[in-house]
């Protein structure tokens, strides 16, 4: 009942708001099921709902994990939305043409439409435990968020839009295939007809056909690993980050790619019952180190802040794909980051837009002194960049210090030592960004746009940081064991 309420009541608010004639009233409707998908997240956590619809639905510990982080930042989303939506209703077709930015209405009712069913396909994506349902879940992400991302309806806007919908639909063509090479290994095993089910693939586990198990893998971790962002298949995501909207943005990189990320663990699960496990695990730490590396290249080259946040997306990929792909206790490291990164790369794409909205300029060059002409957004922007990049205490830092601890308890010097060198690497490159936008003599504001900071905008990335700081203290035991659980799933050990 509670997987099916988690479902259905953003997708029935979400038709709802297609309909409603009052944006105030679409407005209420958007907090109020946010805030509805977050109590019923947190019912799950109190009493664990049992499997559903034939076990096609089930909320295991990685799915708990990212629909956590999601509902709590779709909620933070919604808060900040409300300033937003309305500071947008308000701008004329003569102020836009007077920015580079275009900023140019669309209308509200597709947007909030879009976004709650947004998080119902994002829902189903973390409970579903048949791979057809999930792709066709991830699938459902892709078409909800299109016209989010088109929202300014600027030619650039609609550029990113259409790279979206290509290589993401490509992507997702991609793991299609692999579920009809998964099917054909099951097939092989004899008995009942393969249903798809990841408890059926693990049932039947050594039986498998090894060769199919192994093309398979890679389509869907080719397939879904263009949705997530891992490079070189990340062509589509700075575009999109950057085009869309910042709260859109947020989700995008806080809640969507982790969800696109379950798909690749629910193949490697497969992988692991197959006695394939290495194979995957190798694939993994090859495509998460080479992110890594791709992010921090352009990272140290980028003259765009909201670029520079889509590129620390793919860095974040990429850690969670080394972390996997280690095992041991990497892979405990892996899911403390799943859990903690999206609240701190959700808040710094919010704080990211109200610096655009009082700058009116997306180049680092044009950012200067946001610490005293943003005297709340300015220093928080400082501390979620060292939150996200693994300042203590921060529970950032300890994933990556346990994915590098994981690399050398396997005796992985090179990669414990290229890990942390690309760490590095990424840390000065967004903080001479950062610091040069924040410090300095405070650029003025461009004609009219003096005034102070709507609560709406610092609120939700203020309380984002915050209980990234509380729950990095004083992580609750529950959460603790969640995150070993996920983390036994694949190899991973406390």
């Amino acid at each position: 009942m509670i997987l099916a309420a988690l479902i259905l009541v953003p997708a029935l608010a979400g038709l709802a708001s297609f309909k409603l004639a009052s944006d105030s009233t679409r407005r209420v409707v958007l907090a109020l099921s946010a805030l509805a998908h977050l109590l019923l997240t947190l019912s799950c956590w109190v009493e664990p709902p049992g499997p559903a619809w034939n076990g096609w639905l089930e909320l295991d510990q990685p799915g708990l994990l990212v629909l956590t982080t999601a509902s709590v930042l779709f909620l933070a989303g919604a808060v900040y939305s409300a300033g937003y939506l309305a500071r947008e209703a308000r701008r004329t077709q003569a102020d836009a043409d007077q920015t580079s930015l275009l900023f140019v209405n669309a209308p509200e009712a597709t947007f909030t439409g879009c976004l709650l069913i947004f998080l119902s396909t994002m829902t189903l994506s973390c409970v579903s435990q048949h791979l057809g349902l999930l792709w066709v879940a991830i699938e459902g992400t892709t078409l909800a968020s299109a016209p989010l991302i088109y929202f300014h309806r600027h030619r650039r806007s609609l550029e990113a839009t259409w790279k979206y919908l290509l290589l993401c639909s490509v992507g997702i063509a991609l793991a299609l295939l692999g579920n009809f090479f998964l099917s054909a290994a099951a097939s092989s095993t004899g008995g009942n007809a393969p249903s798809l089910l990841v408890s059926d693939f693990v049932e039947r586990g050594p039986r498998l056909n090894a060769t199919w198990v192994k093309i398979g893998f890679i389509f869907l971790l080719v397939g879904y690993g263009t949705k997530a962002g891992f490079a070189p298949l990340q062509a589509w995501l700075p575009d999109a980050y950057s085009e869309a909207p910042s709260l859109v943005a947020a989700l995008l990189s806080g809640a969507l790619a982790n969800a696109a990320f379950l798909g690749v663990l629910r193949a490697q699960q497969v992988c692991d019952a197959a006695g394939l496990a290495s194979f995957g695990h190798e694939l993994l730490l090859f495509f998460g180190l080479f992110s890594m590396a791709f992010a921090a290249v352009f990272m140290l080259s980028q003259t765009d802040y909201k670029r520079m946040l889509a590129y620390s997306s793919v860095e974040n990929m990429g850690i969670l794909a080394t972390g996997i792909g280690l095992s041991g206790i990497a892979a405990t490291g892996a899911f403390l980051h799943v859990f903690f990164s999206p609240l701190l790369k959700g808040a710094l794409f919010l704080l990211s837009g109200n610096i655009l909205k009082h700058f009116r300029v997306r180049t680092i060059e044009g950012v200067r002194g946001a610490v005293t002409t943003l005297p709340i957004s300015g220093p928080l922007w400082i501390a979620t960049f060292l939150a996200a990049t693994g300042a203590p205490p921060f529970a950032t830092f300890f994933s990556e210090w346990l994915i590098f601890k994981g690399a050398l308890d396997a005796e992985r010097y090179a990669v414990a030592g290229l890990f942390l060198f690309l760490l590095t690497a990424i840390f000065i490159a967004m903080g001479r960004s950062v610091l040069k936008m924040s410090l300095g003599a405070g650029t003025p504001p461009p004609p009219g746009r003096a005034g102070g900071e709507p609560y709406t905008s610092f609120l939700p990335p203020l309380l984002l940081w915050t209980v990234a700081l509380a729950l990095s203290l004083f992580l609750p035991v529950a959460v603790r064991e969640t995150i070993a659980q996920a983390a036994r799933l694949f190899g991973g050990h406390s």
